[in-house]
Protein backbone atom coordinates (compact mmCIF):
# COMPACT_ATOMS: atom_id res chain seq x y z
CA UNK A 1 0.00 0.00 0.00
CA UNK A 2 1.49 3.43 -1.25
CA UNK A 3 1.73 4.90 -4.11
CA UNK A 4 3.08 8.14 -6.09
CA UNK A 5 0.57 11.63 -5.38
CA UNK A 6 1.22 13.76 -9.06
CA UNK A 7 0.47 17.23 -8.10
CA UNK A 8 -0.34 18.74 -11.61
CA UNK A 9 -0.82 22.48 -12.13
CA UNK A 10 -4.79 23.02 -13.55
CA UNK A 11 -3.83 26.24 -15.34
CA UNK A 12 -0.84 24.80 -17.00
CA UNK A 13 -1.79 20.73 -17.06
CA UNK A 14 2.05 20.10 -15.91
CA UNK A 15 3.32 18.10 -13.09
CA UNK A 16 4.44 20.59 -10.55
CA UNK A 17 5.16 17.91 -7.09
CA UNK A 18 5.07 14.41 -6.52
CA UNK A 19 4.70 12.97 -2.91
CA UNK A 20 5.24 9.29 -1.93
CA UNK A 21 1.85 8.03 -0.14
CA UNK A 22 2.42 6.51 3.09
CA UNK A 23 2.50 2.61 4.18
CA UNK A 24 0.53 1.10 6.67
CA UNK A 25 3.40 1.26 9.00
CA UNK A 26 4.28 4.84 8.93
CA UNK A 27 0.23 5.58 8.99
CA UNK A 28 0.41 3.68 12.19
CA UNK A 29 3.27 5.72 13.39
CA UNK A 30 1.51 9.02 13.15
CA UNK A 31 -1.69 7.77 14.92
CA UNK A 32 0.25 6.74 17.60
CA UNK A 33 2.02 9.94 18.00
CA UNK A 34 -1.01 12.42 17.40
CA UNK A 35 -3.41 10.12 19.86
CA UNK A 36 -0.34 10.76 22.46
CA UNK A 37 -0.20 14.21 21.85
CA UNK A 38 -3.99 14.95 21.93
CA UNK A 39 -4.27 13.20 25.38
CA UNK A 40 -2.14 15.70 26.74
CA UNK A 41 -3.55 18.97 24.66
CA UNK A 42 -6.49 17.62 26.75
CA UNK A 43 -5.49 18.56 30.11
CA UNK A 44 -3.94 22.47 28.72
CA UNK A 45 -6.12 25.29 30.46
CA UNK A 46 -8.92 25.75 27.76
CA UNK A 47 -7.27 29.73 28.50
CA UNK A 48 -4.15 28.41 27.02
CA UNK A 49 -5.91 26.58 24.40
CA UNK A 50 -6.93 29.68 22.89
CA UNK A 51 -4.24 31.55 23.45
CA UNK A 52 -2.89 29.80 20.68
CA UNK A 53 -5.10 29.84 18.40
CA UNK A 54 -4.83 34.04 18.74
CA UNK A 55 -1.22 33.09 17.69
CA UNK A 56 -2.52 31.23 14.84
CA UNK A 57 -3.87 34.00 13.60
CA UNK A 58 -0.80 36.14 13.64
CA UNK A 59 0.67 33.45 11.92
CA UNK A 60 -1.29 32.33 9.47
CA UNK A 61 -1.32 36.34 8.01
CA UNK A 62 2.85 36.12 8.33
CA UNK A 63 2.52 33.16 5.53
CA UNK A 64 -0.30 34.44 3.76
CA UNK A 65 1.91 34.84 0.27
CA UNK A 66 2.98 31.16 0.50
CA UNK A 67 -0.45 29.68 1.18
CA UNK A 68 -2.35 31.43 -1.26
CA UNK A 69 0.32 30.45 -4.07
CA UNK A 70 0.16 26.79 -3.04
CA UNK A 71 -3.35 26.71 -3.46
CA UNK A 72 -3.07 29.04 -7.18
CA UNK A 73 -0.93 26.38 -8.27
CA UNK A 74 -2.15 22.87 -6.67
CA UNK A 75 -5.85 23.80 -7.57
CA UNK A 76 -6.10 26.98 -9.85
CA UNK A 77 -8.05 29.18 -6.84
CA UNK A 78 -7.41 33.26 -8.30
CA UNK A 79 -4.85 34.47 -6.66
CA UNK A 80 -6.67 37.49 -4.44
CA UNK A 81 -9.36 34.53 -3.26
CA UNK A 82 -6.79 32.88 -1.97
CA UNK A 83 -5.54 35.27 0.09
CA UNK A 84 -9.15 36.26 1.09
CA UNK A 85 -9.44 32.60 2.21
CA UNK A 86 -6.17 32.92 4.44
CA UNK A 87 -7.78 36.27 5.97
CA UNK A 88 -10.98 34.56 6.90
CA UNK A 89 -9.10 31.61 8.91
CA UNK A 90 -6.92 34.26 10.86
CA UNK A 91 -10.53 36.26 11.29
CA UNK A 92 -11.80 32.71 12.37
CA UNK A 93 -8.25 32.13 14.55
CA UNK A 94 -9.77 35.56 16.22
CA UNK A 95 -13.51 34.57 17.02
CA UNK A 96 -12.02 31.22 18.98
CA UNK A 97 -9.57 32.84 21.08
CA UNK A 98 -11.89 35.31 22.28
CA UNK A 99 -14.90 33.26 22.47
CA UNK A 100 -13.94 29.74 23.27
CA UNK A 101 -12.72 30.00 26.76
CA UNK A 102 -17.11 31.62 27.38
CA UNK A 103 -18.79 29.03 25.67
CA UNK A 104 -17.21 26.29 26.85
CA UNK A 105 -17.11 27.61 30.37
CA UNK A 106 -19.29 24.69 32.72
CA UNK A 107 -23.06 25.83 32.75
CA UNK A 108 -24.68 25.54 35.67
CA UNK A 109 -27.75 24.07 36.57
CA UNK A 110 -30.46 24.73 39.68
CA UNK A 111 -31.37 21.79 41.02
CA UNK A 112 -32.82 20.88 44.48
CA UNK A 113 -30.54 19.23 46.76
CA UNK A 114 -27.37 19.23 45.07
CA UNK A 115 -25.00 21.33 42.64
CA UNK A 116 -25.03 20.35 39.13
CA UNK A 117 -23.82 21.66 35.86
CA UNK A 118 -23.12 20.78 32.30
CA UNK A 119 -19.37 20.71 31.32
CA UNK A 120 -17.43 20.63 27.61
CA UNK A 121 -14.85 17.95 27.36
CA UNK A 122 -12.48 17.00 24.86
CA UNK A 123 -13.51 14.40 22.58
CA UNK A 124 -9.94 13.48 21.83
CA UNK A 125 -8.39 13.01 18.17
CA UNK A 126 -10.58 13.63 15.18
CA UNK A 127 -10.17 12.49 11.63
CA UNK A 128 -10.61 15.10 8.96
CA UNK A 129 -11.48 14.03 5.69
CA UNK A 130 -11.51 17.66 3.61
CA UNK A 131 -12.00 18.74 0.09
CA UNK A 132 -9.21 20.93 -2.09
CA UNK A 133 -11.68 23.21 -3.19
CA UNK A 134 -10.95 25.34 0.02
CA UNK A 135 -7.65 24.04 0.80
CA UNK A 136 -6.70 26.63 3.55
CA UNK A 137 -10.55 27.23 4.81
CA UNK A 138 -11.95 23.95 4.95
CA UNK A 139 -9.08 22.98 7.15
CA UNK A 140 -9.18 25.59 10.01
CA UNK A 141 -12.58 26.17 10.25
CA UNK A 142 -12.94 22.32 11.76
CA UNK A 143 -9.56 22.77 13.27
CA UNK A 144 -9.63 26.02 14.98
CA UNK A 145 -12.54 25.09 17.58
CA UNK A 146 -11.64 21.32 17.44
CA UNK A 147 -7.84 22.51 18.91
CA UNK A 148 -9.64 25.14 21.46
CA UNK A 149 -11.55 22.70 22.36
CA UNK A 150 -9.06 20.22 23.53
CA UNK A 151 -8.99 17.75 20.65
CA UNK A 152 -6.27 16.50 18.79
CA UNK A 153 -6.54 16.21 14.45
CA UNK A 154 -5.90 13.86 12.15
CA UNK A 155 -5.89 15.14 8.82
CA UNK A 156 -6.65 13.40 5.56
CA UNK A 157 -6.81 16.40 2.81
CA UNK A 158 -7.32 15.78 -0.65
CA UNK A 159 -4.58 14.36 -2.62
CA UNK A 160 -4.32 17.21 -4.84
CA UNK A 161 -3.49 19.88 -2.20
CA UNK A 162 -1.15 18.23 -0.69
CA UNK A 163 1.22 20.78 -0.29
CA UNK A 164 -0.72 22.82 1.10
CA UNK A 165 -2.07 19.73 3.91
CA UNK A 166 1.75 19.43 5.07
CA UNK A 167 2.19 23.66 4.97
CA UNK A 168 -0.60 23.63 7.18
CA UNK A 169 1.03 20.69 9.48
CA UNK A 170 4.10 23.40 9.76
CA UNK A 171 1.75 26.32 10.26
CA UNK A 172 0.58 25.11 13.47
CA UNK A 173 3.61 23.87 15.15
CA UNK A 174 5.13 27.72 14.17
CA UNK A 175 1.90 28.94 16.00
CA UNK A 176 2.91 27.22 19.20
CA UNK A 177 1.24 24.03 19.07
CA UNK A 178 2.66 20.72 20.43
CA UNK A 179 4.32 18.85 17.42
CA UNK A 180 2.21 16.10 16.39
CA UNK A 181 -1.32 18.13 17.43
CA UNK A 182 -2.36 18.38 13.99
CA UNK A 183 -0.89 15.21 11.80
CA UNK A 184 -1.26 15.31 7.83
CA UNK A 185 -1.61 11.37 6.62
CA UNK A 186 -0.66 11.20 2.77
CA UNK A 187 -2.48 8.55 1.17
CA UNK A 188 -2.73 7.69 -1.92
CA UNK A 189 -6.50 7.85 -3.59
CA UNK A 190 -6.30 3.85 -4.20
CA UNK A 191 -5.72 3.88 -0.32
CA UNK A 192 -8.38 6.24 0.70
CA UNK A 193 -11.55 4.14 1.27
CA UNK A 194 -9.81 1.21 3.06
CA UNK A 195 -7.25 3.64 5.43
CA UNK A 196 -10.52 5.72 6.16
CA UNK A 197 -12.24 2.63 7.24
CA UNK A 198 -9.89 1.63 9.56
CA UNK A 199 -9.03 4.48 11.21
CA UNK A 200 -12.93 5.39 11.89
CA UNK A 201 -12.97 1.75 13.55
CA UNK A 202 -9.66 2.63 15.34
CA UNK A 203 -10.11 2.91 19.33
CA UNK A 204 -7.83 6.04 19.54
CA UNK A 205 -9.90 8.06 16.90
CA UNK A 206 -12.89 9.76 18.77
CA UNK A 207 -14.88 11.39 16.02
CA UNK A 208 -14.51 12.29 12.46
CA UNK A 209 -15.59 14.82 10.37
CA UNK A 210 -15.60 15.11 6.71
CA UNK A 211 -16.41 17.35 3.68
CA UNK A 212 -16.82 16.42 0.26
CA UNK A 213 -19.05 14.47 -1.76
CA UNK A 214 -22.36 12.76 -1.21
CA UNK A 215 -20.41 9.08 -1.81
CA UNK A 216 -18.05 9.86 0.47
CA UNK A 217 -19.98 11.28 2.79
CA UNK A 218 -22.08 7.73 2.69
CA UNK A 219 -19.04 5.97 3.21
CA UNK A 220 -17.42 7.59 6.33
CA UNK A 221 -21.02 7.82 7.66
CA UNK A 222 -21.72 4.36 7.92
CA UNK A 223 -18.57 3.33 9.08
CA UNK A 224 -19.28 5.95 11.83
CA UNK A 225 -22.23 4.58 12.81
CA UNK A 226 -21.25 0.81 12.55
CA UNK A 227 -18.52 2.10 14.99
CA UNK A 228 -20.73 3.99 17.10
CA UNK A 229 -18.75 7.55 16.86
CA UNK A 230 -19.83 11.05 16.34
CA UNK A 231 -19.84 12.30 12.67
CA UNK A 232 -20.15 15.47 11.30
CA UNK A 233 -21.11 15.70 7.18
CA UNK A 234 -20.81 18.58 5.12
CA UNK A 235 -21.64 17.45 1.75
CA UNK A 236 -23.38 18.37 -1.84
CA UNK A 237 -25.26 21.40 -2.51
CA UNK A 238 -27.62 23.05 -5.02
CA UNK A 239 -28.49 26.30 -3.38
CA UNK A 240 -31.46 28.40 -4.70
CA UNK A 241 -31.23 31.78 -5.47
CA UNK A 242 -34.72 32.97 -6.05
CA UNK A 243 -35.61 36.29 -7.12
CA UNK A 244 -39.23 37.89 -6.37
CA UNK A 245 -40.76 39.90 -8.68
CA UNK A 246 -40.23 43.22 -6.24
CA UNK A 247 -36.53 42.53 -6.04
CA UNK A 248 -33.61 44.96 -7.25
CA UNK A 249 -33.26 43.43 -10.53
CA UNK A 250 -29.48 44.98 -11.10
CA UNK A 251 -28.58 43.95 -7.41
CA UNK A 252 -29.56 40.94 -7.67
CA UNK A 253 -27.97 40.13 -10.96
CA UNK A 254 -24.48 41.62 -9.70
CA UNK A 255 -24.92 39.39 -6.58
CA UNK A 256 -25.66 36.40 -8.60
CA UNK A 257 -22.94 36.27 -10.34
CA UNK A 258 -20.17 36.46 -7.12
CA UNK A 259 -22.71 34.03 -5.56
CA UNK A 260 -22.30 31.90 -8.26
CA UNK A 261 -18.96 32.25 -9.84
CA UNK A 262 -16.55 32.31 -6.74
CA UNK A 263 -14.06 30.12 -6.79
CA UNK A 264 -14.58 29.07 -10.53
CA UNK A 265 -18.18 27.74 -8.99
CA UNK A 266 -16.15 25.07 -6.94
CA UNK A 267 -18.21 25.49 -3.71
CA UNK A 268 -20.76 23.64 -2.18
CA UNK A 269 -22.22 26.94 -0.70
CA UNK A 270 -22.26 28.58 -4.05
CA UNK A 271 -25.52 29.58 -5.80
CA UNK A 272 -26.34 26.94 -8.38
CA UNK A 273 -30.30 27.47 -9.19
CA UNK A 274 -31.30 30.81 -10.20
CA UNK A 275 -35.25 30.56 -9.44
CA UNK A 276 -36.86 34.07 -11.37
CA UNK A 277 -40.41 35.21 -10.74
CA UNK A 278 -42.31 35.31 -14.45
CA UNK A 279 -42.80 38.89 -14.41
CA UNK A 280 -38.54 39.95 -13.98
CA UNK A 281 -37.42 36.80 -15.71
CA UNK A 282 -36.57 38.94 -18.97
CA UNK A 283 -34.94 41.72 -16.96
CA UNK A 284 -32.87 39.46 -14.50
CA UNK A 285 -31.73 37.50 -17.24
CA UNK A 286 -30.70 39.54 -19.71
CA UNK A 287 -28.29 41.66 -16.84
CA UNK A 288 -27.19 38.43 -15.45
CA UNK A 289 -25.92 37.12 -18.78
CA UNK A 290 -24.30 40.35 -19.52
CA UNK A 291 -22.77 40.25 -16.03
CA UNK A 292 -21.51 36.51 -16.52
CA UNK A 293 -19.69 37.66 -19.97
CA UNK A 294 -17.66 40.74 -18.42
CA UNK A 295 -16.17 37.70 -16.20
CA UNK A 296 -12.45 37.89 -16.62
CA UNK A 297 -11.11 34.54 -17.55
CA UNK A 298 -7.45 33.55 -16.78
CA UNK A 299 -4.35 32.73 -15.68
CA UNK A 300 -4.83 32.83 -11.44
CA UNK A 301 -1.65 34.20 -10.82
CA UNK A 302 -2.92 37.50 -12.09
CA UNK A 303 -5.19 39.66 -9.88
CA UNK A 304 -7.73 40.41 -12.65
CA UNK A 305 -8.86 37.04 -12.90
CA UNK A 306 -12.21 35.83 -11.41
CA UNK A 307 -12.36 32.75 -13.04
CA UNK A 308 -9.47 30.09 -12.83
CA UNK A 309 -9.23 26.79 -14.45
CA UNK A 310 -11.11 23.72 -12.70
CA UNK A 311 -9.11 22.15 -10.37
CA UNK A 312 -9.30 18.57 -12.56
CA UNK A 313 -9.76 17.87 -15.99
CA UNK A 314 -12.61 15.05 -14.96
CA UNK A 315 -14.54 18.06 -13.55
CA UNK A 316 -14.33 19.69 -16.85
CA UNK A 317 -15.33 16.49 -18.26
CA UNK A 318 -18.31 16.27 -15.78
CA UNK A 319 -19.70 20.25 -16.11
CA UNK A 320 -19.59 19.17 -20.06
CA UNK A 321 -21.67 16.54 -19.90
CA UNK A 322 -24.44 18.65 -17.54
CA UNK A 323 -24.50 21.04 -19.98
CA UNK A 324 -25.19 18.77 -23.03
CA UNK A 325 -27.60 16.82 -21.38
CA UNK A 326 -29.30 19.22 -19.86
CA UNK A 327 -29.29 21.09 -23.61
CA UNK A 328 -30.65 17.64 -24.74
CA UNK A 329 -33.13 17.88 -22.23
CA UNK A 330 -35.05 21.00 -23.38
CA UNK A 331 -32.31 23.51 -22.04
CA UNK A 332 -31.31 26.58 -23.64
CA UNK A 333 -27.51 27.64 -23.79
CA UNK A 334 -27.89 31.04 -23.66
CA UNK A 335 -23.51 31.85 -22.97
CA UNK A 336 -20.35 29.50 -22.52
CA UNK A 337 -21.11 25.81 -22.70
CA UNK A 338 -17.45 25.16 -24.35
CA UNK A 339 -13.91 24.26 -22.71
CA UNK A 340 -11.52 27.15 -23.53
CA UNK A 341 -9.34 25.69 -25.79
CA UNK A 342 -5.23 26.06 -25.19
CA UNK A 343 -3.55 24.19 -21.71
CA UNK A 344 -5.02 24.04 -18.57
CA UNK A 345 -8.32 23.02 -17.47
CA UNK A 346 -10.58 26.20 -18.19
CA UNK A 347 -14.15 26.32 -18.95
CA UNK A 348 -16.53 29.04 -20.01
CA UNK A 349 -18.65 30.48 -17.97
CA UNK A 350 -22.01 29.12 -18.84
CA UNK A 351 -25.80 30.06 -17.77
CA UNK A 352 -28.45 27.82 -18.81
CA UNK A 353 -32.23 29.06 -18.81
CA UNK A 354 -35.59 26.92 -19.07
CA UNK A 355 -33.67 24.32 -16.67
CA UNK A 356 -35.80 22.42 -14.29
CA UNK A 357 -36.36 19.13 -12.39
CA UNK A 358 -35.00 16.35 -14.56
CA UNK A 359 -32.47 18.01 -15.69
CA UNK A 360 -28.87 17.49 -14.36
CA UNK A 361 -28.01 21.27 -14.09
CA UNK A 362 -31.23 21.39 -11.94
CA UNK A 363 -31.22 18.13 -10.02
CA UNK A 364 -27.03 17.88 -9.69
CA UNK A 365 -24.76 19.75 -8.18
CA UNK A 366 -22.56 21.65 -10.55
CA UNK A 367 -19.29 21.81 -9.40
CA UNK A 368 -18.06 24.99 -11.72
CA UNK A 369 -18.84 28.03 -13.84
CA UNK A 370 -22.58 26.89 -14.43
CA UNK A 371 -25.77 28.37 -13.54
CA UNK A 372 -28.94 27.33 -14.07
CA UNK A 373 -31.98 29.35 -14.96
CA UNK A 374 -35.75 28.59 -13.62
CA UNK A 375 -38.93 30.82 -13.85
CA UNK A 376 -41.45 30.58 -11.25
CA UNK A 377 -44.94 31.21 -11.99
CA UNK A 378 -45.62 32.61 -8.50
CA UNK A 379 -44.34 32.54 -4.98
CA UNK A 380 -45.64 29.27 -4.61
CA UNK A 381 -44.15 28.10 -7.42
CA UNK A 382 -41.03 29.50 -6.34
CA UNK A 383 -41.31 27.26 -2.75
CA UNK A 384 -41.98 24.20 -4.98
CA UNK A 385 -38.58 24.69 -7.00
CA UNK A 386 -36.60 25.49 -4.78
CA UNK A 387 -37.59 22.85 -2.61
CA UNK A 388 -37.34 20.40 -5.88
CA UNK A 389 -33.61 18.97 -4.60
CA UNK A 390 -32.46 16.50 -2.75
CA UNK A 391 -29.93 18.99 -1.11
CA UNK A 392 -30.63 21.22 1.59
CA UNK A 393 -27.38 23.93 2.32
CA UNK A 394 -28.48 27.18 1.87
CA UNK A 395 -31.01 29.49 0.18
CA UNK A 396 -31.01 33.34 -0.87
CA UNK A 397 -34.15 35.14 -1.29
CA UNK A 398 -34.15 38.53 -3.37
CA UNK A 399 -37.30 41.16 -2.56
CA UNK A 400 -37.68 44.76 -1.66
CA UNK A 401 -40.21 43.28 1.52
CA UNK A 402 -37.74 41.54 3.93
CA UNK A 403 -40.34 40.32 5.74
CA UNK A 404 -41.83 38.35 2.60
CA UNK A 405 -38.43 37.13 2.22
CA UNK A 406 -38.16 35.59 5.57
CA UNK A 407 -41.65 34.33 5.38
CA UNK A 408 -40.76 32.36 1.57
CA UNK A 409 -37.26 30.81 3.33
CA UNK A 410 -38.67 29.66 5.99
CA UNK A 411 -40.80 27.17 3.73
CA UNK A 412 -37.82 26.14 2.00
CA UNK A 413 -35.21 23.24 3.77
CA UNK A 414 -32.20 24.01 4.18
CA UNK A 415 -29.81 25.07 6.66
CA UNK A 416 -29.02 28.72 6.27
CA UNK A 417 -31.62 31.29 5.41
CA UNK A 418 -29.86 34.69 3.69
CA UNK A 419 -32.29 37.65 2.48
CA UNK A 420 -31.21 40.03 -0.01
CA UNK A 421 -27.34 38.54 0.56
CA UNK A 422 -25.28 36.23 -0.84
CA UNK A 423 -25.13 32.49 1.09
CA UNK A 424 -21.92 32.18 3.08
CA UNK A 425 -20.06 31.22 6.32
CA UNK A 426 -19.54 33.27 9.18
CA UNK A 427 -17.43 32.07 12.62
CA UNK A 428 -20.38 33.67 14.23
CA UNK A 429 -23.10 31.58 12.80
CA UNK A 430 -23.23 27.69 13.12
CA UNK A 431 -23.18 26.39 9.11
CA UNK A 432 -24.72 23.02 8.12
CA UNK A 433 -26.58 21.22 5.92
CA UNK A 434 -29.88 19.09 5.56
CA UNK A 435 -31.49 16.11 3.58
CA UNK A 436 -28.20 15.13 1.24
CA UNK A 437 -26.27 17.98 2.43
CA UNK A 438 -25.57 16.28 5.49
CA UNK A 439 -25.68 16.77 9.31
CA UNK A 440 -24.23 18.19 12.14
CA UNK A 441 -22.67 22.29 12.23
CA UNK A 442 -19.08 23.48 11.75
CA UNK A 443 -18.32 26.97 13.53
CA UNK A 444 -20.14 29.33 15.85
CA UNK A 445 -20.45 28.07 19.48
CA UNK A 446 -22.31 24.66 17.59
CA UNK A 447 -19.41 24.17 15.42
CA UNK A 448 -16.84 24.39 18.65
CA UNK A 449 -18.93 21.70 20.86
CA UNK A 450 -20.05 19.39 17.67
CA UNK A 451 -16.62 17.29 18.96
CA UNK A 452 -16.81 18.00 23.14
CA UNK A 453 -18.32 15.13 25.48
CA UNK A 454 -21.13 17.12 26.87
CA UNK A 455 -20.69 16.19 30.38
CA UNK A 456 -23.48 16.46 33.06
CA UNK A 457 -22.32 16.59 36.63
CA UNK A 458 -24.48 16.16 39.79
CA UNK A 459 -22.81 17.07 43.60
CA UNK A 460 -24.29 16.15 46.82
CA UNK A 461 -23.05 17.32 50.26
Amino acid sequence: MSATIRIINPATGEQTATYEGWDAGRIEAAVARAHAASRAWALVPVTERAARAARLARTLREHQDHLASLAVTEMGKPVAEAEGEVEKSAVTAEYYALQGPGILADEQVEVDGARAWVAYEPAGLVLAVMPWNFPVWQVMRFAVPSLVAGNGVLLKHASNVTGSALALQDLFVEAGFPEHLVTTLVIADTDVPEVTARLIEDDRVAAVTLTGSNRAGAAVGSAAGRAAKKSVLELGGSDAFVVLDDADIDAAAAAAVRARFTNSGQSCVCAKRFIVSATVADAFTTAFVAGVEALRVGDPRDRRTQIGPLARDDLRAAIQRQVEDSVAAGARLLTGGKPLPGDGYFYRPTVLADTGPGMPAFDEETFGPLAALTVARDDEDAVRLANATAFGLGVSVWTADPGRGVALARRVTSGAAFVNAIVASDPRLPFGGTKRSGHGRELAAAGIREFTNTRTYWVTA
